[in-house]
Order: C-alpha cells, then structure tokens, then sequence
C-alpha cells in the first residue's frame, strides 16, 4: 500500500488567510486608532514601537501553530488536519487600550505638564511611559499563562463539552457576529452583498465563477462597490456610506519601517514594573480568560477532527505572548475560537503560515496601515459573521443531546457584555453627559438593573463555562459535582474572578480599612453585593449537596435510566 504523501496545504488555505490575517490587521488599526482618538496618543510613536512587537507575537505563534500542525500529520498520516488559528486578543485590545495604556499614558502626560515640560514632550514622555506599562502586563499576562498550562488537560477533563463549547458558542454569537451585524446594516449596500457572498460560497458551498475563493471573492466585489459608492457621493452630494474613521495616509506612511521598537531591549521597561503591578488585577482576568478560551479552542479543534495537546495550545499562546512583551508589543496572543469555521473553509496549515509572515511583516515594516486603508471595513467584517455562526452550530453538534440546555445557559453571561455595550455608548455620549445626566439620574429600578447587568458581565467566559459546566453535572445526576461548582463561583465571586462590582471589572481583595486604590474593594454596599453573591451560591451548593444525600427510589431510577439518553 502506497503512503499517501503529507499535505500541509489546500486551495481552501486562501479563504482562511483572509479570514485570520485580516482579522490580525483590524486588531493592529484599532490598537493605533483607539489610542490616538480616545486618548491623544501620538500615532507615531504606537506605530513605531508598540505595532512591531505587538505582530512579532502574531508571527511567533502562528509559526508555533503551523509546526505543531505538521506534527499532527505526521504522527496521524491524515491530510485534512487544520492548524490552530492565532492572533490578537480582541477583549484584552479593549482592556489594555481603556484600562491600562490610555490611563496611564493620561496620568503621566498631565504630570509632566504640571512639572512645565512642553505639550510635545510631555507627550512624547508619557507614550513612553504608557508603552513600558504595558510591556510589563504583557510579560506578566504572558507568564500567569504559562503557569495555568500545566493544568490545561486537567481542565478539559474535568468540564464538559456543554461548558467549555458552550462558552464558546457565547462569545461567538453574542460578540464575533452580532457586533458585526450591526456594521453591516450600518453600511447595507456593500454590507450584505460582501455577506451573501460569503453565506453562498462558505455555507451553501456554492461556488464563484473561475472557482475564485469565497472570502477573496467577497472582499474584492465589496470593495469594488464600496469605491463605486465612493465615487458616485462625491459627485453628487449622496450620503450612502458612514464614514469610516481610522488611519490617514500621512500616519500609514510614518509607520514604514521603524527602528524605534529595538530600544526595548536595553531593559529600560523594568524601571516601571512597581507601577504596572497596579494593572495586574485589570491585566490578570484577560490572561486567564485567554486560557480558558484556548481550553476551549482545544476542545473545539477536537470536535471537529483535531486532536491537539491543551497543554501545548496554551504554552504556544503564553510564549507568543511573553515574546511579543520582550519585544515591545502590548497586546497578548490567543488561540483564535474560528477552527472549525476555518476547517470548513478548506483550509490546512499554509493558512497559518501565511499569516505569520504577512503579519510579522506587516508590523516589522509597517506597511499594514496601507492595507487597512485601501480595504473597507465593512467588506471584511462578513468574514467574523460566518466564523460565529460556525463555531455556534458546532459548539451544539458536538454536544450530547441532553446538554444543549446547558450551552443554551452558557449564552447568558455574554448577553450582558451585549447589553453593557450598548448601555455603556448612551451613557458616555457627550449629548447625555452634556445634559447634566449620570446613572444617579436614573430611577432607583433601573439604576439596580444596570448593577446586575455589570455583575453579570464581569468574567463572563469563566461564569459561562461554570454555569453550563454545573447544568450537564446536574442532567447527569452528579449533584455533588454540581454542588461543588456553584461553591467555585461564590469563591471565585469574593475576588472578582467573576460578578466583580469595580468599574473595570478588575480582581479585588475586600479590605474595608485600607486606602483607596486598584485591587481594593471598600465600600461598603460593593462589599454586600459580593458577599450576598458568594453566600447565594454556596446556598445553591448546600442544597444541592443535600440533596445528594437522598438514596432515590427505584421508580426514580428507573425513570432517570429511561428518560435521558441521547
């Protein structure tokens, strides 16, 4: 019998580059945008020293991911193996922008001014300063993953699939193709064409003509169109298209290849490290989230044919992540939860491997603000809708029958990041706040409804994953193993792991007597919600354990051997 011979790649290898590297290239923009129009951060300095390390990562771990997928060949001989998808961190973009990197590069600048420094060199100082914070949580992110590998395959033996995909298919749904949605319909002209496209060619599997690649094919007629558009508002005054803010060719072009970037190796970072220890309890949750996702992620490659080490996905990510630090980058790595979706692409390894040296080199020579300038986004963003809905059908078709309840559960917690989101946009529109308006403007009830809401949305993934994890315990009769998990969320509530009260969701010690400051929880009515949280799950798990005391009737046994099979 002849070997079949190894294939690493496939046609289907361009539809998921596009997915993936665009993807990464979105997350480079939003970093320097975010930074610079939120915040005043000066773009060039983002572009020429966070932007290189940041993509190092990129390319680190997807070159990881690319090896441990020829590794996976060779030890199964299947040609159909799909390496693991990498890239930046979308929550923790968000996180290191609001909550680390903007405010510390704030609070610096106004110091500087205050000592007479110049607006330029205060600037100049405080973007420094911000970078080298953010070097620090990195590196930290970084390790705490690495800690939290070693225990990975423990995790993804002792939770279901409900919890884990169930998770999964929460974030997918709620945060990778709702938001997009939103996009679309913002923009429907170019929107929905670029998504039918790739609900046609990547769902029904209806091929193009001259069998061009789907994700190719949606981005090129949705950009084309887009610029048709384009053309036709300029020359008679229409307003067809929202405007899309971002980069402007001057910046693009500031970004070439930087230099900058190197003078993280002569270590002057580690002069900040005491400052940075104030982020952790921001930085720490979106580490461990990350590790929870790449458990997932795991579980999810699993379900769909590839059977990979958690431990190795999880080490692959907190290395990617350590490197992309020590080499200046300020946003972490993570398995990507688009697997199955980019399986159901065609694609193999080469996707990875494309992506690592489109990246690397986009951020190493800084050509990448061009490319996000001449692709609009509403053209790619269809590409997110069709990985959700992916990772969501599957999440369900890998679950047993009796457990689709739970991933349903699972969901809840990420309506809440939904439902904050929005809430969040009217109450810092400048239209409220100029109206005099706050959230104690609000009734009493509403006020209440908003509390729950930001309860509910601190730690969502980890609250998703027990919530389910303790449903199927209880489909399957473990009332005890059900008890203990309910007792594991009121523990990890007393620390804002998760239901964390603080502004920014951070972790927190309750230390009604110290000073005020990052990490401490003191006020008092923040203190009850915690402990009336915590008391309310250990009496879920009291009940439960109770109850497991009770030797059911053989009626009761019969009924339960009947009633709950597949």
């Amino acid at each position: 019998m002849t070997k079949q011979r190894y294939s690493w790649t496939a046609v289907g290898d361009i539809n998921a580059f596009f997915g993936l590297m665009l993807d990464n290239l979105a997350g480079l923009v939003l970093t320097v945008t975010l930074l610079a129009g939120v915040f005043g951060f000066p773009v060039t300095f983002a572009m020429r020293y966070m932007i290189p390390g940041t993509a190092i990562g990129v390319l680190v771990g997807d070159l990881l991911f690319f090896c441990m997928a020829l590794w996976l060949i060779r030890r199964t001989g299947r040609r159909d193996v799909t390496a693991m998808p990498l890239g930046l961190d979308t929550p923790s973009t968000f996180g290191m922008i609001f909550m680390v990197l903007g405010p510390a590069f704030l609070q610096a600048q106004a110091q500087g001014q205050a000592a007479g420094e110049s607006p330029e060199a205060a600037a100049e100082t405080a973007a420094r300063y911000a970078w080298h914070i953010g070097v620090c949580c990195i590196v930290f992110s970084g390790l705490l993953k690495l800690f939290f590998a070693f225990f990975s395959n423990w995790a993804r033996r002792t939770f279901p699939r409900a919890g884990l995909l169930g998770s999964l298919a929460a974030i997918a749904l709620v945060l990778i193709t709702f938001f997009p949605i939103l996009e679309i319909f913002a923009a429907p002209l170019v929107g929905l064409l670029s998504l039918s496209i790739v609900l046609t060619t990547l769902v029904a599997r209806i091929r193009l003509p001259y069998r061009v690649p789907g994700a190719l094919g949606a981005v090129a007629v949705a950009s084309l169109l887009y610029y048709l558009i384009l053309g036709l508002e300029r020359s008679t005054g229409w307003h067809l298209l929202p405007v899309e803010s971002g980069l402007t060719w001057e910046e693009a072009r500031g970004g070439l290849l930087p230099t900058e970037w190197t003078t993280i190796f002569t270590g002057q970072w580690l002069a900040v490290w005491r400052d940075a220890l104030n982020y952790l309890p921001i930085v720490a949750p979106f580490a461990i989230a990350t590790v929870v996702g790449g458990i997932d992620c795991t579980e999810s490659a699993a379900a769909a044919g590839d059977e990979y080490s958690t431990g190795g996905v999880i080490a692959v990510e907190a290395v990617a992540t350590i490197v992309a630090g020590l080499c200046g980058g300020v946003i972490q790595t993570t398995p990507y939860i688009g697997h199955p979706a980019y399986k159901t692409m065609g694609g193999r390894a080469a996707y990875t491997l494309a992506t690592a040296l489109f990246i690397g080199s986009a951020g190493l020579v800084g050509y990448f603000g061009y490319i996000y300038l001449a692709l609009p986004s509403v053209a790619i963003i269809p590409i997110l809708v069709f990985v959700g809905l992916e990772i969501g059908a599957q999440s369900f078709a890998a679950t047993p029958r009796r457990h689709y309840t739970a991933v349903a559960l699972a969901m809840i917690p990420a309506l809440a990041v939904l439902g904050k989101g929005m809430v969040d946009k009217v109450l810092t529109d400048p239209a409220f706040l100029n109206a005099g308006l706050s959230v104690a403007s609000l009734t009493p009830k509403t006020q209440t409804a908003l509390t729950v809401l930001h309860l509910l949305y601190g730690g969502f993934i980890i609250t998703s994953l027990l919530w389910a994890s303790a449903l199927a315990a209880l489909i399957d009769r473990q009332l005890v193993r059900a008890a203990v998990l309910f007792y594991v969320c009121g523990g990890l509530t007393l620390f804002g792991v998760i239901h964390s009260p603080l502004p920014n969701s951070e972790m927190f010690l309750i230390w009604p007597g110290a000073e005020p400051g990052t990490g401490i929880l003191q006020a008092p009515e923040q203190i009850q919600q915690v402990v009336v949280l915590a008391v309310s799950y250990a009496l879920v798990g009291t009940f439960l354990m109770a109850l497991a005391q009770r030797r059911p009737s053989a009626e009761e046994l019969a009924e339960d051997a009947v009633g709950w099979h597949d």
